[in-house]
């Protein structure tokens, strides 16, 4: 009844919009195919026809022609689809270990209705991506289909494997949600005994159960496809997988991001208005909240991870099919760098296993513990047994590659220095985010006498140095992977320096399970403390016998308390440093891809490269465009949070009881949860729309304006990105320091920390880690709207393609006036009723 419910409302909000989004997207595509069945009819008449299509026109070597200890290509990749089942069971044997855990009845009901309202936002969710995908399907039968004459088996084959892109996003963030909702109540009643290690032991069980799965789960579809579909598929098979997770990364980020901010906002805010504790039972946003929580910092980052992993190996693939002329050496490459992702799933889960043992015997008994330091050692100790690993396997893989014995060393340097970004990383990015941190303490002293205002200018200079300190970490590390790549790859290779630029962005996901395990931690510590509070564990009767009697345990409430909220900034902290790398993934990721758009352009590098200069107007004004694209891209996603955290809060002071009552009604916090989700979705739909059109405009415009574009929106994205999620880091841990180790909660301190917590939440959770997937969809996607572009000018001049970009801008820009001035807070009256209409677009 309830998913019924925000279905319907969903429907009432956005139909309006996406009527006039497909009836105008209908129209240009009447435009567009007009011009396709021309073509079809010149190509009747005699003419060959185009077979571009770039990646997807790109055909696998055969695998057996290369040996590696002695096995054929395809035999020693066979053996990696054993390790992507045993990888999948380590997922899901710590999944029914979780589930198993003892947990108080008050808890796990708790948990369950968490669940349950994931659930339903899940199932929105799933049916809108299925519109989303439309638009992309639509583009992908006009352009292979018709405009390049693939057959129809081929071109169902894109759209098919752009549906498990998406099915794979959708699929792994659904496992999230039940891992985490699983975890939080037991690590909510693990609290009671008052010893600090099951507190942390839980929520990084639970995150590694969903990496490891996440990573197996993505390696075993692109195995797959290497291994079992024909080469002449198989890039019809990866773009169209890349463009669908891609896509489905994207709109989950976007949406997560917006709906976990409007319920953190709207709940946050109570505690000023009312004076009422973290979490308070009676706050209908709570709820909300923690179903944003796993929205926002479970559905996004898992879905965004499995994006990132799988992108970026296309990228890679990509390369070395256009870059690297000789068959062999392909073979030799390809299957290495499998054998490298294969490898680091072993390392990471022999990291933990070390580290837990580690763990479990210096902190198992101890009565305090820095949560922080185990998982900070779990992040090293896989950092350096990856990079050791990547040696050996590289010296046994590809000892002689294309007759060059050194090169072995040379490339397992390169991917090494992306490997220990995803270690350097988070150390910098600890140094403005975490408790322990001056930049964060510097933000509570000068709240103490500044009160919100010094606490915002505060956290402005975290994430502006933050910026800082990470770019130039960033580029050192490039430099390194630069240097190596100059001694004796472009033997082999056309431009290897973007090679090893694509080798460090693959290198950063070289921890790929321990990296989404500490991501992980936080949305469990999170919702563990508001398990805690909303079950009023403390109010059953006779609790305490009860809990002795039927588990064992000796309750210590307030102890248990502290300890979630500690362990609640430790998560804060991490959640802050998976951000980074998975946004420099992006970056430097979107180098590699970006190639191939160069390539094909400059047929090879052999033509007009000298419009890849500032000497080239239109390559210039791509450059600018990128830009304010970014710019725009954080005001309308920070407008959607605004907008809905404005509802919610309406609503909540409206309806909150604080007399005679334990628990806000289930009907109220549903509707906090309706509201979420329907700002969610037209913030989402709106953003989507504006760079889709956009895209695809720009693209049009000119071939080289498009890649200045695509530089452009990657470097600013960066930077953008980089500064609001630490500055949010830096003001959220501030308030916990406030409320953990000042112990003000309810103060005017703890008030100005509050509103630059608010302030801090879109930044760092919404707008900035919504860039990952945003830039990487543009540019995947891009690569099918330049080729359409370049045909359509080659067969009807620059005017024809002109034209298309003039109309597909104006439709993008109707969406990106509508991101702010439809979503205005004023321009529509909140229903004084549930179940009245709603009014707007």
């Amino acid at each position: 009844m309830f998913h019924r419910r925000v279905v319907e409302r969903l429907n009432e909000v956005k139909g309006g919009a996406l009527r006039r989004a497909v009836f105008a997207f209908g129209a240009l595509c009447v435009l567009l195919s007009s011009g396709v069945g021309a073509l079809a009819q010149t190509h009747g008449n005699g003419a060959t026809p185009h077979r571009g299509g770039g990646e997807a026109s790109l055909v696998l070597p055969d695998l057996t022609q290369a040996s590696f200890l002695g096995l054929d290509g395809r035999t020693i990749l066979l053996i990696g689809l054993l390790v992507c089942f045993l990888g999948m069971m380590f997922g899901l044997a710590i999944y029914m270990q979780l589930k198993n855990l003892p947990v108080h009845r008050a808890m796990r009901e708790i948990s369950e209705l968490i669940y349950e309202t994931c659930k339903t936002y899940l199932v929105t969710q799933g049916k809108f991506l299925l519109i989303l995908e439309g638009f992309i399907a639509v583009i992908i039968v006009l352009y292979f289909g018709f405009l390049l004459g693939f057959e129809a088996s081929r071109v169902l084959i894109i759209l098919l494997f752009s549906l498990i892109g998406i099915a794979g996003s959708y699929g792994v963030a659904w496992f999230g949600i039940r891992v985490n909702t699983f975890a939080n109540s037991r690590t909510a009643f693990a609290s009671l005994e008052g010893k600090p290690f099951p507190v942390y032991s839980i929520p990084l069980k639970a995150g590694m159960s969903i990496g490891m799965l996440l990573i197996s789960v993505e390696l075993l579809i692109m195995l797959f496809i290497l291994l079992f579909v024909p080469g002449e598929y198989a890039g019809p098979c990866f773009i169209g997988f890349a463009i669908g997770e891609s896509l489905g990364a994207a709109a989950l980020r976007i949406a997560g991001g917006i709906f976990t901010k409007i319920a953190d906002i709207g709940s946050d805010l109570m505690k000023i208005v009312f004076g009422i504790k973290e979490d308070d039972a009676r706050n209908p946003g709570v709820i909300a909240d923690c179903t944003g929580d796993n929205a926002g910092d479970s559905i996004g980052p898992t879905a965004d991870g499995f994006e990132t992993y799988g992108v970026t190996g296309v990228a890679l693939i990509t390369f070395i099919l256009l870059g690297v002329p000789n068959p062999t050496v392909q073979v030799q490459l390809l299957v290495w760098i499998f054998m490298m992702r294969i490898m680091m799933v072993v390392a990471s889960a022999l990291s933990y296993f070390i580290n837990e043992a580690i763990a479990r015997a210096r902190y198992g008994n101890v009565a305090e513990m820095n949560f922080e330091q185990p998982l900070t050692n779990l992040v090293w100790l896989t950092s350096i047994i990856s990079i050791a690993l990547t040696y050996v396997v590289s010296y046994l893989i590809i000892p002689d590659l294309g007759g060059d014995t050194t090169l072995w060393w040379k490339l397992a340097a390169i991917i090494s220095c992306g490997t220990l970004a995803g270690a350097i990383i988070p150390e910098l990015v600890k140094v403005f985010t975490s408790t322990e941190s001056r930049h964060v303490k510097e933000v509570v002293t000068s709240s103490q006498e500044g009160g919100a205002s010094l606490n915002i200018l505060s956290g402005f200079v975290a994430g502006n140095f933050s910026a800082y300190w990470l770019g130039i970490g960033i580029v050192a590390l490039m430099t390194v992977a630069y240097y190596f790549s100059s001694m004796g790859l472009s033997a082999l290779m056309v431009a290897a320096p973007v090679f090893a630029f694509g080798l460090v962005a693959f290198g950063f996901l070289g921890m790929g399970p321990v990296t989404i395990a500490v991501d992980s931690y936080g949305p469990v510590t999170d919702n563990a403390q508001s398990v805690y509070e909303l079950s009023l564990i403390e109010q059953v009767p006779n609790v305490e016998e009860e809990i002795k009697r039927d588990f064992g345990r000796t309750v210590h409430f307030e102890r248990a308390k502290h300890l979630l909220e500690a362990n609640d900034g430790a998560g804060n902290t991490f959640k802050a440093t998976a951000k980074p790398v998975l946004i420099g993934t992006a970056v430097v990721g979107a180098t590699t891809m970006t190639f191939s758009i160069i390539m094909a352009l400059t047929a090879g590098l052999t033509t007009n490269t000298q419009n890849l200069s500032l000497l080239h107007a239109p390559f210039v004004l791509g450059l600018i465009t990128g830009g304010a694209m970014i710019y725009w891209f954080t005001g309308a996603s920070t407008q959607a949070v605004t907008t809905g955290a404005y509802r919610a809060v309406e609503f909540i002071k409206r309806n909150i009881r604080l007399e005679g009552v334990e628990k806000a009604s289930v009907a109220d916090s549903k509707r906090v949860v309706e509201i979420c989700t329907r700002y969610a979705q037209r913030g989402m739909f709106n953003i989507f729309l504006a760079i889709f059109f956009g895209t695809l405009a720009f693209a049009f415009v000119e071939p080289y304006f498009f890649i200045g574009y695509l530089i452009s929106i990657a470097v600013f994205g960066l930077y953008q990105a980089i500064f609001m999620a630490n500055a949010g880091g830096a003001w959220d841990n501030a308030k916990k320091i406030v409320e953990v180790e000042l112990k003000q909660k309810g103060t005017e301190l703890h008030a100005a920390t509050v509103v630059g917590d608010t302030v801090g939440d879109p930044f760092k959770d919404t707008s900035s880690v919504a860039m990952n997937p945003v830039i990487k969809f543009t540019t995947l996607f891009g690569l099918l709207a330049v080729e359409l572009a370049v045909k359509l000018t080659s067969d009807y001049g620059a005017s024809a393609s002109h034209f298309l970009a003039a109309a597909f801008l104006a439709v993008s820009l109707v969406f990106v006036w509508r991101s702010f001035y439809a979503m205005r807070i004023g321009l529509e009256k909140l229903e004084t009723q549930a179940a009245s209409p709603a009014t707007g677009d």
